[in-house]
């Protein structure tokens, strides 16, 4: 590989857009425009002595796939740029990304602390994964600072939030959570999926860790899986390096590959639906069928004042209630016809979906409610689509309410 003049050093001097076009790009000697799919398992050597040095760690080189391989990190390398972060590891999906930068670290004895306003799936690791390995978990009102203080130990390890959190888009304030469990001598990992890299930088904020769903906005078209974690060079090297080595939540050359066409209109497509959203979330407060309306971009946000501190706009996500449950719920679903039902976001086509039935039914009634997800809420997912043809879908489906 060689290397061209955007990747002969670093690109963290130009502006985002700028990076998500040209960082990491590495060039075979056929000088290709679009970086190279490497599909390959496994690589060659010169001779016994070379392969010795590249396993004993002297030789820069390739080993095998499930370690690292060159378009996996072209867009390892792209993350890390646009991130402001010191190292980062790419995993198959946003949930490897996540069990990873979480287990990884901790031991058995150790402790977790964490928002109760999380995916589904992220709740089960914490929860439930953890304590099977002995590892204490405690979680808290993401937004109530006295009790992340107090539920600090001597033995608490890492903290975990999303913000904005899903499905019911709560801002949790990043500086102040990170400073609570530094002081506790605690890492936090944060998910900063529905914020995009693009509209909050949690490491600048203080967090130490941040993962990703690449799932999401960064392919955002909804052609494959991957999965971030960001952090320092110590972090990666310390705790992450040797554990995926060795358990093997790599990324795919193919979707490492589709992920980096997908950084390069990333830009683009969430502003566009970051727009759209602000301009649905507008609509649909005027609505009477609609009792309940939560949009990072509005002055009416429970944490307004937090928004604007740690994020460079709202989100690409609305939350919003339908009076008259689940039923009346499923028939607004079911009557729309450019948003469709799916439990997947950041797509250029609009998303719904109805969080107590889909990503958080595996939690009790009560749990539900005390997050806030009622029997009406529906998440919305803001798409690429004219926003009038939107607010106009919408509409037309909350008549069946």
């Amino acid at each position: 590989m060689s290397k061209s003049p955007a990747s002969a050093a670093s690109n963290t001097r130009y502006r985002p857009e700028t990076r998500l076009v040209h960082s990491g790009t590495l060039r075979s000697e056929f000088g290709e425009t679009s970086e190279a799919l490497f599909l390959t398992q496994g690589y060659v050597y010169d001779s016994s002595e070379q392969c010795e040095a590249r396993f004993k760690g002297e030789d820069p080189g390739y080993i095998y796939s499930r370690y690292s391989n060159p378009t996996i990190a072209m867009f390892e390398r792209r993350m890390i740029e646009l991130e402001g972060a010191e190292a980062g590891r790419s995993t198959a999906t946003g949930m490897a990304a996540v069990t990873t930068a979480v287990l990884a670290p901790l031991k058995a004895g150790d402790h977790v602390v964490a928002s109760k306003a999380m995916f589904g799936s992220c709740r089960y690791v914490i929860e439930d994964l953890l304590p099977r390995y002995g590892i204490a978990s405690t979680l808290v009102d993401g937004l109530d600072l006295d009790q992340w203080q107090r539920a600090m130990r001597p033995n608490t390890k890492s903290c975990f939030l999303e913000s904005p959190t899903n499905p019911t888009l709560d801002v949790l304030d990043i500086g102040a959570i990170a400073e609570i469990a530094h002081r506790a001598g605690a890492r936090l990992i944060v998910d900063n999926v529905f914020a995009t890299p693009l509209w909050q930088s949690p490491l600048t904020l203080g967090a130490d860790v941040v993962v990703y769903s690449a799932t999401k906005h960064i392919d955002g078209q909804g052609r494959c899986l991957g999965g971030m974690i960001l952090s320092s060079e110590a972090f990666i090297a310390e705790h992450l390096h040797n554990f995926m080595r060795q358990t093997g939540p790599s990324l795919s050359p193919f979707n490492a590959w589709v992920l980096l066409k997908g950084l390069e209109t990333l830009s683009v497509r969430v502003r566009a639906q970051t727009d759209n959203a602000a301009r649905v979330a507008d609509a649909l407060a005027k609505h009477p069928k609609i009792s309940r309306l939560i949009y990072p971009g509005r002055d009416d946000h429970p944490q307004a004042a937090t928004v604007k501190k740690q994020m460079r706009a709202g989100s690409t996500l609305v939350g919003f209630e339908v009076a008259g449950g689940k039923e009346a719920a499923f028939r607004v679903l079911n009557a729309l016809r450019l948003a469709r039902i799916s439990n997947n976001l950041g797509d250029a086509k609009s998303l719904v979906t109805h969080p107590a039935t889909t990503t958080h039914q595996r939690l009790k009634p009560e749990a539900r409610a005390e997050l806030g997800i009622s029997e009406g809420f529906i998440r919305f997912s803001a798409g690429l689509e004219h926003p009038d043809d939107l607010v106009d879908d919408l509409y037309a489906a909350l008549e069946q309410a």
